[in-house]
C-alpha cells in the first residue's frame, strides 16, 4: 500500500552558524611606522528562522530534510574590515505547526499566520577585533575575540489543523460522508471502521460566495484520550477548530451516552476544549419518521443545538449549514493565541519520527573550549566606546 503523503509529526535538528574570529591584524603600509592594530570584526553566524507558509498543508518536505543548519560567520580582517555574516536558514512551515523540545518536551513556539517569522535559533556573535582594544596604555593589543559558538536543538514539528469547524464522532457515524456531501473533499468511505486513517478538510460553500473549512478526524472511541484507537494521535487537531460537531447515528443504543463519552474524551485530553462551542448532528436519520424524531429529541443532551441530518438523502443538510454558519459568527471563534500547549508527552510520539534520525556531530576545531575560557567581561571593560 502506497505511503500516506500527509505528514504532521517531523524530529529535525537544527543549529545557528557560530560567529566569526575577529582579526588580530597590525597595519603595515610603506611610509607609515607602527601604523597600530586594524583588525576587523568578525561576522555574525546565521539563524534559523521557522516561517509560516498557507501554501503547505502537511509537513512532507521536511520528512526527507532533518539537518537545518546556517552558515557560519567569515573572520574579520585587516583595514577593519569585518566579516561577513552567516546565512540565515529559513524553514517553510504550514500555518499550524506548533514547535516542542525534542528532549524535554517543553513547547517552544506557535507558527498560526502566513508570513509569520519565528527566531528558533540565534545565531553567534562575530568577535571583536584588536583594533577595538587600543587604549593610550595598550597601544598594540595582539588579542581578539573570538566569536561566539552555534546553538544546536533537535525539535519535534507538530501539525494542528487550522479548520472552522470540527467532525468528532465514533467510528462509522458518517463523518467522511457529510464531508464529501457539503463539500468537494473525497475522503474515502467504507462499511467498516476507523476507514479514516487520516485528517481531511474540506471548503464547505454557503450563500452569497462564502465558505467555511471542515476537518474530519478518524474515528474516537473510548480510552481514546489514553491513546486507545487513533483518537490520541489526532485529537490534537481538534484544538484548531472553531466550532465542533458532534455527529451521532440515529440507531445508537443511547444518543446522550454516546456524546458524554466524546466530550469526557476531548476535556480529558486537553480541558482548554470545554470552552468551544458545539453541534450535534443525528446522522442517519432518512431511517427515522416524525414519530421517532420526537421522541428521540427528548433523549437529546441539553443546552446544545441539535439537528437531524442524512447525509445520502440530503435531508436536513441545509439547515445543518445554516446553524454552523449562524454558531460560527456569532462571535469571534478564531483566536488561537488562546490555545493553551500542553507539555509534549514523548512516549506519544510516532516511531516513524525517530526512524533513521541521525545528529550530526559538531567537529569546528576553533569554537567551544576557547569561547568557554574567554573573558569576555574584562574584554568589555577594555573597549573604548
Amino acid at each position: 500500500m502506497a505511503e500516506s503523503n500527509f505528514v504532521d509529526y517531523v524530529k529535525i535538528y537544527c543549529r545557528s552558524g557560530k560567529g566569526g574570529r575577529g582579526s588580530t591584524h597590525f597595519r603595515r603600509e610603506k611610509y607609515i611606522p607602527k601604523g597600530g592594530p586594524d583588525g576587523g570584526d568578525g561576522g555574525r553566524g546565521g539563524h534559523v528562522f521557522l516561517r509560516g507558509n498557507r501554501n503547505y498543508w502537511t509537513l512532507l518536505h521536511l520528512k526527507y530534510e532533518r539537518h537545518m543548519m546556517a552558515t557560519n560567520g567569515a573572520s574579520g580582517t585587516a583595514k577593519r574590515s569585518s566579516g561577513k555574516d552567516g546565512e540565515d536558514r529559513v524553514v517553510e512551515v504550514p500555518c499550524g505547526t506548533v514547535v516542542y523540545d525534542a528532549e524535554t518536551g517543553d513547547f517552544i513556539c506557535d507558527v498560526t499566520e502566513d508570513g509569520q517569522e519565528v527566531m528558533l535559533l540565534k545565531g553567534g556573535r562575530g568577535g571583536l577585533g584588536n583594533w577595538n582594544f587600543k587604549t593610550a596604555t595598550n597601544q598594540a593589543p595582539r588579542y581578539a575575540q573570538p566569536g561566539e559558538p552555534a546553538q544546536e536543538k533537535t525539535v519535534i514539528l507538530q501539525l494542528k489543523l487550522l479548520a472552522d469547524v470540527g467532525l468528532v464522532g465514533f467510528p462509522n457515524a458518517g463523518k467522511s460522508t457529510l464531508l464529501s456531501v457539503v463539500s468537494a473533499a473525497k475522503p474515502k468511505i467504507a462499511n467498516y471502521p476507523f476507514t479514516t486513517l487520516e485528517p481531511n478538510l474540506g471548503i464547505v460553500p454557503y450563500r452569497d460566495n462564502r465558505s467555511f473549512v471542515m476537518a474530519d478526524i478518524p474515528g474516537i472511541i473510548e480510552g481514546a484520550s489514553e491513546g486507545k484507537g487513533l483518537g490520541f494521535r489526532f485529537l490534537r487537531h481538534i484544538e484548531r477548530n472553531s466550532l465542533l460537531l458532534f455527529m451521532i447515528p440515529a440507531d445508537s443504543n443511547d444518543i446522550r451516552k454516546e456524546y458524554e463519552i466524546l466530550h469526557n474524551e476531548l476535556v480529558t485530553y486537553n480541558s482548554d476544549l470545554l470552552g468551544k462551542s458545539r453541534v450535534l448532528a443525528i446522522t442517519k436519520s432518512d431511517m427515522l419518521d416524525d414519530e421517532l424524531e420526537e421522541a428521540l429529541k427528548e433523549e437529546l443532551p441539553e443546552d446544545i443545538p441539535f439537528v437531524f441530518i442524512s447525509s445520502i438523502t440530503q435531508k436536513g443538510i441545509v439547515e445543518l449549514k445554516d446553524l454552523l454558519w449562524k454558531e460560527l459568527n456569532r462571535e469571534s471563534f478564531h483566536e488561537v493565541e488562546r490555545i493553551i500547549h500542553k507539555k509534549l508527552d514523548l512516549s506519544s510520539v510516532p516511531l516513524e519520527v525517530d526512524d533513521g534520525f541521525i545528529v550530526p556531530v559538531i567537529d569546528d576545531e576553533e569554537v567551544d573550549e576557547e569561547y568557554e575560557e574567554y573573558d569576555w567581561e574584562d574584554d568589555n571593560e577594555n573597549i573604548e566606546k
